[in-house]
């Protein structure tokens, strides 16, 4: 391969800790009919990558990129693409994975950033469109509801604070493990903090809400904590759950669900993508307005180079760093 038509990526060839992320050449990626090529500026780091590093994210089976989201320029466009030029600057989610130098997406996938939308909270696209989507899509909140989110210092969870906020909860509650988060996301907004490590979160949900329950939970954990949380629900309350990253899934008895009319959602930003691409459009679109406009901002924990992305699922696993964790191409 010339070096004109070679990349690079990060492949992912066995599953296993952070160093099976490997580093490599790759042939550039040729855009088929309605896709268009990026040449990647920013990728993002999510939870869901850690997890299909591991073995534990879906039935995808090595050899394989890792990565939902990228950054970058248009440097190529397929057949029948509209609406889209060779050098717009975009945010996309890639066809294959997001470690690399260049992708390809759909032009559904594709969207170009106006001037006012720095690339670096564009790069968190996946975070910012799960946020949104559990708070509008699943859950349909409305204005004055209360909201408990788990995990409220992490990627998704202080992006569903502040959408949450701006969307008009009331009361908000935030679940976090450090000092350090909980003053994060009192900063963001937050009305009450729960420790989990010393405090039991749905003890405290009565406490702090009188005994009614909360209206919307929104869990990335699964396990012991949506069944607890399944159960501190208030009348007509939603439990929208959109990850196990406790480990195991919950199991969630359904009489208290049908007698007091709570209801438990599963929400999947990928199965959005893949089954309704135009909704996924719909819901990334909406969830970019509250950046451009202000009302939601994506922390920057830390910037790693893309060839280091070890390095960057450390961070991530170790839950060192507030918010977004972002590679970096150059």
């Amino acid at each position: 391969m010339s070096a004109e038509a070679t990349g690079h990526a990060i492949t992912v060839h066995v599953f296993g800790d952070p160093d099976v992320l490997t580093w490599e050449p790759c042939a550039l990626p040729q855009p088929g009919p309605g896709q268009v090529r990026v040449r990647v500026t920013l990728t993002g780091v999510n939870y869901a990558d850690v997890l299909a590093r591991q073995g534990r994210y879906g039935t995808r089976q090595p050899p394989f990129t890792p990565g939902l989201d990228a950054v970058g320029v248009v440097d190529a466009l397929g057949d029948g693409v509209t609406g889209l030029d060779v050098g717009a600057r975009v945010a996309c989610y890639p066809a294959g994975g997001g470690y690399a130098t260049h992708v390809l997406a759909s032009q559904t996938l594709c969207f170009p950033l106006q001037g006012s939308v720095p690339g670096d909270q564009a790069a968190a696209l996946t975070m910012l469109a799960t946020a949104y989507g559990i708070l509008t899509s699943a859950a349909d909140l409305h204005r004055g509801e209360s909201v408990l989110i788990h995990a409220a210092g992490g990627g998704v969870g202080h992006l569903a604070v502040q959408y949450a906020r701006a969307l008009g909860a009331g009361r908000i509650i935030g679940v976090v493990g450090s000092d350090t988060r909980a003053a994060f996301i009192r900063d963001l907004g937050v009305d009450d903090v729960i420790q989990r490590h010393t405090e039991d979160f749905a003890v405290r949900v009565q406490e702090i809400t009188g005994g009614q329950g909360v209206d919307v939970i929104l869990d990335s954990v699964g396990g012991d904590t949506a069944e607890r949380g399944a159960g501190v629900l208030a009348r007509f309350g939603r439990l929208v759950t959109y990850g196990h990253a406790g480990g195991k899934p919950g199991l969630i008895p359904t009489a208290p669900l049908h007698r007091e009319c709570r209801a438990v959602i599963g929400y999947s930003n990928g199965t959005l993508r893949q089954h309704r691409p135009e909704q996924a459009r719909q819901t990334t679109l909406e969830a970019l307005e509250y950046v451009r406009n202000g009302d939601v901002r994506v922390t920057i924990g830390a910037r790693v180079p893309l060839a280091r992305a070890a390095r960057a699922h450390e961070i991530v696993e170790a839950g060192s760093v507030d918010g977004k964790v972002l590679l970096t191409v150059k």
